[in-house]
């Protein structure tokens, strides 16, 4: 009789641990599973980025989408090596990985340049931005700086007239305005390909100061705005400008100091 008895305890003890075996053993399998779907969903949402170089802006839109990405054209330039129309640039780069409907900004290409750059001194701020989207060009960066004369034509221009070997589309000029009226700040000119003698004329002319010319040995020079203190500058030889800082395009303030490279 005692034997039976514990023959039934000990059968209910087993059926009772696995019971609680087979209720682990499930509970386990329902986290693993719910682990699994949750990455599954999470990288489901992940895409790596594709290749879009020297396909047409139009192939590259369809791509992006047909991963779930958004294509974005930012900027345009000229490039030799690759057609117009094609993709030059992407950001992110190939093979990287992001999530679903993220954007991938890129550059179109506009071929080799073969437009003239037009010479729009004199002219007012519409008259620029009709003759330069006439020769498929855009306006960028407007300035005024305050110079005696008629007021609001263009008194300078970056890239300059004629110029080759532009990267980008685009036109800055700076503008006339009353001497009477305050400006601080307006475009840096370009100052590459002019004497060192033509440099110092235009940086004074507008406000700025020339403080060091490499490869020319440094003499006192009068100030280009009145009640400033005289500047050490290059010597006003026949060096020509090959670099100079800031660089043409940039906004500058009256005052602000310019490095040049002068290559003779």
């Amino acid at each position: 009789m005692m034997v039976r008895i514990r023959i039934v305890k000990w059968r209910a003890i087993r059926r009772f641990f696995n019971l609680v075996l087979g209720g682990l053993a499930m509970i386990t399998v329902a986290m693993i599973s719910a682990f699994l779907a949750m990455r599954l969903a999470i990288h489901g949402r992940e895409v790596k980025v594709p290749d879009l170089s020297h396909m047409t802006i139009s192939e590259a839109s369809r791509k992006a989408s047909s991963m779930g990405l958004r294509l974005q054209l930012e900027n345009k330039f000229y490039s030799p090596n690759t057609p117009a129309g094609q993709v030059l640039a992407q950001f992110p780069a190939s093979g990287t990985v992001v999530r679903r409907q993220w954007p991938v900004r890129v550059t179109e290409s506009l071929g080799s340049q073969q437009v003239s750059v037009p010479d729009l001194s004199g002219q007012g701020e519409r008259s620029v931005a009709i003759n330069l989207k006439r020769v498929g060009l855009e306006l960028g960066t407007v300035g005024q700086i305050a110079v005696p004369g008629p007021e609001n034509i263009v008194v300078a221009q970056t890239p300059p007239p004629n110029a080759q070997g532009i990267d980008r589309p685009r036109v800055s000029v700076l503008m006339s305005q009353s001497s009477d009226a305050e400006t601080d700040s307006f475009v840096m000119p370009s100052l590459v390909g002019l004497t060192v003698s033509t440099a110092f004329a235009r940086t004074g002319a507008a406000g700025l100061r020339i403080v060091s010319a490499e490869d020319v040995t440094p003499t006192a020079a009068p100030a280009p705005v009145s009640n400033q203190p005289p500047v050490v500058v290059a010597a006003l030889g026949p060096g020509i400008v090959s670099a100079q800082s800031p660089l043409a395009g940039h906004r500058v303030t009256k005052g602000d100091l310019v490095r040049l490279s002068v290559m003779h």
